[in-house]
């Protein structure tokens, strides 16, 4: 990940604190694009720095309208692209690295979670911005990892530190994503491969049309630039007690628990209580704050000190996303470090 200087005394942003909301960066009004990258290209290192000491900025007021003016200021702000691995929702995508933030359903809501944390390397930082805003809701949310690290039961925090967290994925057809759009090949020994060099644990069932993966992550980890530790994982996000109470009741009728598309579990295997997912669910509410888009917004969220997700909506809504600053966990002091196994076993 790049290493970015501390912003000078006068930096020539104002970023704008207020409770509940992200730090808003109001950016000069009337700009063209061109001028507009430039003010981004020359007031880079102090967002960065303004970045790493909140976790997420949003830059308000550029003439962002579209694919290729997002991915201008996004090569404005970010110098190393990254990948999108093992991918888990649908996405569009828009081509030089610029994708549609979400295609889930309006009406669904997601969590907060920190993109590809089940990943040996992950983006450092992602990229929103608001192309169309929609008429109601749909707020990309975003919260403190540091913070939710400082919230959660010690108790719990100790256990996850020391055996890490669980996830069990079932490709399908028919409900989460089929093994070869996850690993974009429809080559099994290829996805295989990736598999064994990525600590994922596989096997085929059902004729070898389907697959199931094991994978245990650290649920901690530490910033390899700031140096604070931060609650880093999907476990919440994926956990079958977080799910729809009317959409659990389906899936787990339909396909058993031990089936669902996406399950976690602590790194040694045991599920943990409802009340015990429920409190770290409430963690994330209260370290959530949320900004209502205005078309041509930024967001630049730190992927390892900020977790995201996004509001239900109503009316259009057309949030883009990039990926930047890939991240290797090696970097990152994991409290525990990955395995295709439980903990212990």
């Amino acid at each position: 990940m790049t290493t970015f200087a501390t912003a000078p005394a006068h930096t020539g942003i104002d970023p704008v604190r207020e409770p509940g909301k992200p730090v808003v960066v109001h950016t000069p009004q009337g700009l063209d694009l061109d001028a507009a990258v430039a003010w981004v290209d020359t007031h880079r290192a102090a967002i960065q720095a303004e970045l790493h000491r909140s976790g997420a900025v949003l830059l308000r007021g550029l003439p962002v309208e579209d694919a290729a003016s997002f991915a201008r200021a996004r090569d404005a702000l970010i110098q190393q692209r990254a990948g999108y691995k093992e991918k888990a929702t649908p996405r569009t995508d828009f081509g030089e690295g610029v994708f549609s933030s979400t295609d889930l359903p309006a009406l669904q809501p997601i969590r907060l979670h920190n993109e590809n944390s089940y990943t040996l390397d992950f983006p450092g930082v992602l990229l929103f911005g608001c192309v169309t805003a929609p008429e109601e809701g749909g707020a990309t949310t975003v919260g403190d990892m540091r913070e939710a690290l400082r919230l959660l039961p010690p108790e719990l925090v100790e256990r996850f530190e020391r055996a890490g967290w669980l996830l069990v994925r079932n490709y399908s057809e028919l409900a989460g994503l089929p093994w070869y759009k996850t690993f974009a090949t429809e080559d099994k020994a290829v996805a295989e491969a990736y598999c064994d060099e990525n600590v994922v644990g596989y096997e085929w069932v059902e004729d070898d049309d389907s697959m199931i993966t094991r994978q245990r992550r650290s649920a901690i980890v530490t910033h390899p630039v700031t140096g604070e530790r931060t609650w880093f994982n999907h476990f919440a996000f994926w956990n079958v007690r977080t799910l729809d109470e009317d959409i659990r009741e389906v899936l787990v009728e339909t396909y058993g628990e031990d089936g669902l598309p996406f399950n976690t579990y602590l790194g040694d295997g045991t599920r943990l209580t409802d009340a015990e997912v429920d409190a770290i669910n409430e963690v994330y509410e209260r370290v959530t704050v949320r900004e209502t888009w205005q078309q041509g917004d930024l967001m630049i969220v730190d992927n390892i000190l900020c977790a995201h997700g996004r509001e239900a909506f109503k009316g259009d809504r057309k949030i883009l996303v990039a990926m930047g600053e890939p991240v290797a966990l090696d970097d990152c002091s994991p409290a525990t470090q990955p395995s295709t196994t439980v903990f212990g076993k």
